[in-house]
């Protein structure tokens, strides 16, 4: 029925509502009499507050006029009651639409959020693949000099690459290959060589701390040289300038070091391509997109209203099926009725000519 109130009809509209049909010969093209014969099914879904909520939803109220025009089409309602029904119908049609809607909105800004996270996963992962690269070449540049001998600087910016784990398991290996490569002697946590007048200098001043002496420092420890002096008459400057040039070493102990030293420059240089190569992929995945299997896999409907969604769909998929059904019964009992009634009729007939 109509939501809309109906105006009431005196007797001088009366009269100008009949002189005006005779006026009237209806429409005279085919799309005036699809519109004239679409205006002729009323029913509370054609109010305004129908169209005004349907907008307010992104959705279309002349789509739904069109689902509800096909179903009266396939379903022509014979009375009140199966119009009824037949709306009834359009309208589980049209939740179970808009129930695909909500799931496919959900996954297109579901994608869109995994998006925009890949590109900023994919980028700041080529930036450290460069910066783990040039640092690995720049260990490789220092490895391949000749008589190399492990710097300090070198070996703390190895022991970060491990750390990061950038390096995976030959991290570890080119670690302890840089250890054996240290200038021989004892070192410090840092990679530094301890002199021993300096070991001996530190042990004295620890045993002043705890016995609270005071005085001069012994004969023998080590004096900071003055800095006024020149550099050539500086005690020490000697052991500078050969410490400078490297550890005075052996032809056979730099012969013994060099097949270290040439499997450590090995192993940077092939760590160095491995880093380009995964930038590569990195820079070629970021361009070509993800594949259809791990696009499913990103828009996967891991949400809490997912099953919620799958349920609404499934309980208007049902009630589809349920009235589409109560209408076969209707229309079946129809036609048996009107079967029924044209067999009776011509027995009838017969039955009064035999009288």
């Amino acid at each position: 029925m109509s939501l809309t109130k109906k105006r009431t009809l005196t007797a001088k509209r009366m009269a100008a509502n009949q002189a005006n049909g005779k006026r009237s010969r209806g429409p005279a093209t085919p799309q005036g009499r699809e519109r004239i014969r679409d205006a002729n099914l009323r029913h509370g879904f054609y109010s305004q507050d129908r169209d005004k909520a349907l907008r307010a939803l992104g959705e279309n109220p002349q789509e739904f006029d069109a689902v509800v025009k096909s179903v009266m089409e396939k379903w022509p309602p014979a009375d009140a009651f199966e119009e009824r029904l037949a709306m009834r119908l359009a309208r589980a049609m049209w939740r179970m639409e808009r129930g695909d809607r909500m799931q496919e909105g959900y996954a297109l800004r579901q994608a869109q959020e995994v998006n925009n996270r890949r590109e900023d996963r994919l980028h700041a992962q080529m930036m450290r693949l460069k910066m783990t690269a040039a640092s690995l070449q720049s260990l490789a540049q220092s490895v391949a000099r000749e008589h190399y001998v492990t710097t300090p600087a070198d070996l703390e910016l190895m022991k970060n690459l491990q750390q990061e784990g950038v390096v995976k398991e030959m991290g570890e290996i080119a670690l302890a290959l840089f250890y054996q490569l240290q200038e021989p002697g004892e070192h410090d946590e840092e990679g530094r060589r301890i002199d021993p007048n300096e070991i001996g200098r530190r042990a004295l001043v620890r045993i002043k701390e705890i016995f609270g002496l005071s005085g001069d420092t012994p004969p023998g420890a080590h004096v900071a040289p003055d800095s006024s002096q020149p550099q050539e008459s500086r005690p020490g400057a000697g052991a500078t300038e050969a410490k400078e040039k490297g550890p005075n070493l052996t032809a056979a102990e730099w012969e013994g070091r060099e097949p270290v030293r040439q499997l450590l420059e090995h192993i940077l240089t092939r760590q160095v391509e491995i880093c380009e190569a995964q930038r590569n992929a990195t820079l070629k995945e970021s361009l070509t997109g993800p594949s259809p299997y791990e696009r499913a896999a990103e828009i996967a409907p891991i949400h809490r209203n997912a099953m919620l969604m799958r349920r609404m769909e499934d309980a208007n998929f049902r009630q589809v099926a349920r009235l589409t059904t109560l209408l076969l019964k209707i229309k079946r009992r129809a036609r048996e009725k009107e079967i029924s009634e044209g067999s009776a009729k011509p027995l009838k007939v017969h039955e009064n000519k035999a009288g």
